[in-house]
């Protein structure tokens, strides 16, 4: 059987999911699943995804996400694989985490997103795993019942704005939205074994199929990349930063001489997505798993070190003004 076809343009909404393999658990413990939670405020920055809804059960995971950049499958290929990563390196095991690819269904029509936003926040209900969403931790109905600063990074304006113009009566409504049971139909199409590619009216639909179903094969479209700052865009800010030359980063060198090619090396990961072995071939860099080595010691320096952050966050809004300036 043929894989489905991955259709990717700006701004497209999609509902995620994956398993475990063979129905296996995907989070032990509370700090796989905060793993996982951490892994989709990273997506956000790095993929510029827009989630508006998350829920994480023991076995499964459900996702929906708006992609501004058409750029699901590589943005998917990195939380699923970055997770399966830091879950055996955790575990002390190895090999494939999840069943396969995740699943998808391309989503258009305000009703039919607000409709999936119920689902997955309702689903440890219909799994049994809760009597009450609101006491449930790993999923973002929380997030829609907050104002706290660490809810940020979540989608949910949006979608509170499709159930009321009125923003003092966000909160209200959307607690009467949740309390009703799921759409039939909503939930009949989901629980199929083979899910559909794309739910949505009726225009909607006709719209997709005459304008992408004629295409033959599932590789990204060159939109993907339409919001990433050029290569030397990067190379240039991080170089004015410390005022050392291009060639200077291009060279390995050990100790703190490192810092703006390692720097260089993470922010053209995260602002422009470019494979491992792309970053490998600019950077001299024969091993790609070197570059993932180099990425990850960013990661958790900028996690664990604020001045590493705030330099990282300034480097990208220079990157990021400098290449608005020029559009």
């Amino acid at each position: 059987m043929s894989r489905p076809l991955r259709i990717e343009y700006p701004n497209a909404w999609y509902h995620v999911m994956n398993r475990g393999r063979r129905g296996e658990n995907i989070f032990h413990d509370k700090q796989d699943y905060q793993m996982f939670v951490d892994l989709l405020v990273e997506t956000t920055e790095m993929w510029n995804f827009r989630i508006s809804a998350y829920c994480l059960m023991p076995n499964h995971y459900h996702i929906l996400v708006q992609t501004p950049a058409a750029n699901i499958s590589r943005g998917m290929r990195h939380l699923n694989g970055v997770y399966t990563q830091r879950f055996n390196r955790r575990h002390f095991c190895d090999g494939a985490l999840f069943r396969g690819r995740y699943k998808s269904i391309l989503v258009g029509g305000d009703s039919y997103l607000l409709q999936l936003v119920r689902y997955i926040h309702r689903n440890p209900l219909k799994a049994g795993l809760t009597d009450n969403i609101d006491t449930y931790t790993w999923s973002s109905h929380k997030g829609y019942l907050s104002v706290a600063k660490k809810w940020e990074w979540l989608h949910k304006r949006f979608i509170l704005a499709v159930l009321t113009g009125d923003k003092k009566q966000w909160l209200k409504q959307y607690k009467r939205f949740i309390s009703v049971e799921n759409d039939k139909e909503i939930t009949k199409l989901i629980d199929k074994k083979r899910w559909p590619s794309i739910m949505g009216p009726v225009d909607f639909i006709d719209w997709v199929k005459g304008k992408y179903y004629a295409l033959k094969v599932d590789d990204d479209i060159p939109q993907s990349k339409e919001l990433a700052p050029e290569k030397d865009a990067v190379i240039k800010a991080v170089c004015d930063y410390w005022g050392v030359s291009a060639d200077d980063l291009i060279k390995s060198k050990r100790g703190r001489f490192n810092e703006p090619r390692n720097v260089a090396i993470y922010l053209t990961r995260r602002l422009r997505h470019d494979s491992l072995q792309e970053i490998g071939t600019q950077f001299q860099i024969k091993k790609y798993s070197s570059v993932s080595s180099i990425v990850e010691r960013m990661k958790s320096r900028i996690d664990t070190d604020i001045k590493v952050k705030k330099r990282i966050d300034e480097l990208c809004a220079l990157i990021k003004s400098q290449e608005q300036a020029q559009r």
